[in-house]
């Protein structure tokens, strides 16, 4: 299969998809109605059989036989909390760590809500009130229009074709007016910059601080060129899943306001419908694609629920999360067919696999 990032792929994927899709009804969630493994990631973390929830029993195997195929390492899928599937492929296991990618940019984007919450930082304020001036190459009164919104929501203006994998100031280039165009770049890695200097404390220790510990997950950030990349086994990114799916409480402890929350999950510009703060949103009326300027109509991905929503990452690292199903998936491992950097057609032909079962 080809990338999905290729124009006339996604054109034809989605000829049928209408471009006035209607904005999907958003089911409450009873945080009674959640189970919540407990922190000690050796305890026994509760299951529900495919049987009981009624499933498709005959559709296990040819799931897990494409996911085999297509270099997965690990697989979940939560129902409710509590784990129906949990399959491990090609040499990996439960206690492996493995690269969330851009992933991770979702984790990033929890990081700076949770530091706005205990006002360190306003995400409407500029980047420079934190970095200090000259983080770009821009001009000044270009460079101060940058707020640490426009980060998160891809709308710095930044020229993604810079090598857009580069932070440092002379690859930080002005393109365009911070909140005018829309772009996939890895400037968003400036956040966690702007969290360390704001709460005075590296960004990993405020990381595991106030989120990791408080939800049971191992893992850590290693440095990776450019990049800051999360690992963590596949159970450690079902319980960030489990924490959106509960609008950011774990069980009862609030670790995200809702407030922030629900701008994170929702339309954030009104350039790509299909993003919000670092995550992917699906159902919307339209949505870009990295490395592209292009609009495309209907939803990414149709063949799974409007309101899910979702953390991708390069080479097929994926959380999806569906409210009105009460449902997380992951899958880690390798790209699944050619190498990408969020969206791939797998992500359809996965979904068609998963409605067999659950239908």
């Amino acid at each position: 299969m080809k990338k999905i990032i290729f124009p006339m792929v996604v054109v034809f994927a989605f000829l049928a998809c209408s471009s006035d899709s209607e904005e999907p009804e958003q089911t409450p969630i009873p945080t009674e109605d959640l189970y919540f493994p407990s922190l000690d990631e050796n305890a026994v973390w509760e299951t529900e059989s495919v049987s009981d929830l009624g499933w498709n029993q005959s559709a296990v195997n040819p799931l897990l036989a494409y996911l085999e195929e297509k270099h997965s390492k690990g697989f979940i899928i939560l129902v409710d909390g509590k784990i129906v599937l949990e399959n491990y492929f090609n040499g990996h296991s439960a206690s492996t760590n493995w690269y969330w990618a851009s992933a991770g940019k979702t984790l990033t984007a929890t990081m700076v809500g949770i530091a706005e919450q205990e006002n360190f930082l306003n995400i409407n304020n500029k980047v420079s009130d934190y970095l200090g001036t000259g983080w770009t190459s821009e001009p000044l009164t270009k460079e101060n229009m940058i707020t640490n919104k426009h980060l998160l929501t891809m709308t710095s203006g930044l020229d993604d074709a810079i090598n857009d994998d580069c932070v440092t100031p002379e690859c930080l280039v002005y393109k365009a007016d911070a909140g005018t165009r829309w772009a996939y770049h890895n400037s968003y890695v400036k956040l966690q910059d702007v969290v360390e200097e704001a709460t005075s404390q590296t960004y990993a220790n405020y990381f595991n601080l106030k989120l990791r510990n408080k939800i049971g997950m191992n893992g850590a950030w290693i440095q990776s060129g450019n990049n800051s990349v999360y690992w963590s086994t596949v159970r450690s990114m079902a319980r960030f899943g489990l924490l959106m799916l509960n609008k950011g409480k774990w069980d009862d402890e609030v670790i995200l306001n809702q407030n922030y929350f629900e701008d994170a999950t929702n339309t954030s510009q009104n350039i790509n419908l299909g993003y919000g703060y670092l995550w992917w949103l699906n159902g919307k009326a339209n949505y870009h694609l990295p490395q592209s300027q292009l609009q495309f109509p209907g939803s990414i991905i149709p063949e799974a629920p409007n309101d899910m929503f979702m953390a991708l990452g390069k080479n097929d690292q994926k959380i999806y999360v569906i409210p009105s199903k009460k449902m997380v998936v992951i899958r880690m491992g390798e790209a699944a067919d050619d190498v990408n950097l969020a969206l791939s057609d797998f992500d359809e032909v996965l979904w068609d696999k998963i409605n067999a079962l659950i239908n």
